[in-house]
């Protein structure tokens, strides 16, 4: 309660300018959050919230919004029946939800939140940027939904924790910076996932890949090769690894591991495991490395890796080189021969005292295939690359393309255009594909789909 009812704003005095000046809440003006927040703090004041918390959801919001109702009428600030609905709903959001954000969140065509300051909060839609005009009051009022959103999920952040990984019920991501590493205040970053998980033939849909694409990848998951998808933030990694996950069998025994649970898998038997940050003394930390050392022992049938990004993938390796086929990982990079290379390094964060050569035979023999996922100039995102890992020739981990997306220019319109083309080339575990009972036709490896023409 002390920490709800701290920070929030007195009235000053001046009802009579209110009458006036309320002509600018639809950007949020000062007077009107004044007025907002003047009410949530009575409300605190008069209400039992911890025992309304024992009440089903639904209840407890009708008794505050009851509340809530009476507050505003009490107020001498006139305001139309829509006005008052208004602070009503914001003063609900407050207390229920995440305040400001609600009513963006409920926006199922936001893919992104980014809150740079209290009054700079920015949106993402299909692939662009939008400044919205959705306000804070302060830094204090930012930092308490901050504290919120990292408080569900058994988090905390503070000074000697200013950094953190969350997410929301809907799955959503959070990542938060507070002082002293963010220098002009909080900052919040939110990405959202569709309420309605994307199948493949969605992608097809967006131009995202080519049908022949998905049948080929949906044999590879299904023929249990190890897949790495490649890609840079917000090329729509993450969407893909849930599509490719929806294609093992539902008889399998599937193990998540993740810094922050956001995978949705629609498979009944999966075994999710989360990473956790230091304790305040700086102990009783877990990282990915410890949960995948740990989900050997738990006889899986696939392990899924949201992200390898240090030495955990090492373990990685060894897992997918040791009976674990058919696992799935992402992996920050700008081509296949680029999450190569990455490995390589992240391999030798592990100290393991391995030379160059070794590493890439455990690259080269464990991993079967590379999807390089982009997003483009006109926010659409695809698949650019689908590679074959094929052995160690030499020096170097040999790789050949099985699709290709080829980028031709910008139609007037803004859109990118260009094609998807197969390379022609049959993937050396063509075979493996067979003897699983599953064919792919001849004429797969030779298609060309264009794309793009206005």
């Amino acid at each position: 309660m002390g920490s709800l009812n701290s920070g929030f704003g007195q009235p000053n005095g001046q009802e009579a300018g209110w009458v006036t000046r309320l002509a600018n809440r639809e950007s949020g003006g000062a007077e009107y959050q004044e007025l907002k927040f003047t009410i949530h703090r009575k409300l605190l004041d008069r209400i039992n919230l911890e025992a309304l918390s024992s009440l089903a959801s639904e209840r407890a919001r009708t008794e505050i919004r009851i509340a809530v109702a009476k507050l505003v009428e009490e107020e001498r600030t006139p305001l139309s029946l829509a006005e008052k609905e208004r602070v009503i709903e914001e003063v609900l959001d407050e207390v229920f939800g995440l305040g400001p954000l609600e009513p963006l969140l409920r926006d199922p065509t936001i893919s992104d939140i980014l809150v740079t300051t209290p009054k700079l909060v920015y949106v993402e839609r299909g692939g662009k940027l939008y400044r919205t005009s959705v306000e804070f009051k302060d830094n204090t009022h930012l930092l308490r939904i901050i504290e919120k959103v990292v408080a569900r999920v058994g988090r905390r952040v503070d000074e000697s924790s200013p950094l953190v990984d969350a997410r929301l019920p809907d799955g959503s991501r959070v990542n938060a910076a507070i002082p002293p590493v963010a220098v002009d205040g909080p900052l919040l970053s939110i990405r959202r996932f569709g309420r309605d998980l994307l199948q493949g033939e969605d992608l097809v849909k967006k131009l995202a890949m080519t049908e022949g694409m998905l049948e080929l990848l949906k044999a590879a998951v299904r023929c249990r090769l190890n897949i790495l998808i490649s890609g840079g933030t917000g090329s729509g990694k993450t969407t893909l690894l849930n599509v490719l996950s929806s294609y093992i069998p539902e008889n399998e025994r599937i193990i998540t591991i993740e810094d922050a649970a956001e995978l949705r898998l629609r498979q009944t038997h999966v075994a999710r495991l989360e990473t956790r940050p230091a304790n305040i003394e700086g102990q009783g930390a877990i990282k990915i490395r410890d949960l995948l050392i740990n989900s050997l022992r738990m006889r899986p049938d696939r392990i899924i890796v949201g992200e390898v990004r240090a030495e955990e993938a090492l373990d990685m390796l060894q897992a997918m080189n040791t009976g674990h086929d058919g696992s799935l990982a992402t992996i920050h990079s700008n081509t296949p021969r680029d999450a190569v290379m990455r490995l390589e390094v992240l391999v030798g964060m592990a100290n393991a005292n391995m030379g160059v050569r070794s590493i890439r035979q455990q690259i080269s023999s464990a991993v079967d295939l590379i999807i390089q996922t982009s997003r483009f100039s006109d926010g659409t995102r695809k698949i650019t690359y689908i590679t074959e890992l094929v052995g160690l020739e030499g020096e170097n981990v040999t790789m050949q393309d099985i699709f290709l997306f080829e980028k031709n220019g910008i139609a007037e319109n803004g859109k990118v255009l260009g094609r998807f083309r197969a390379t022609g080339v049959r993937p050396r575990f063509y075979e493996k594909v067979r003897s699983a009972g599953m064919t792919l036709p001849a004429s797969l490896f030779q298609t060309v789909v264009e794309i793009g023409q206005s």
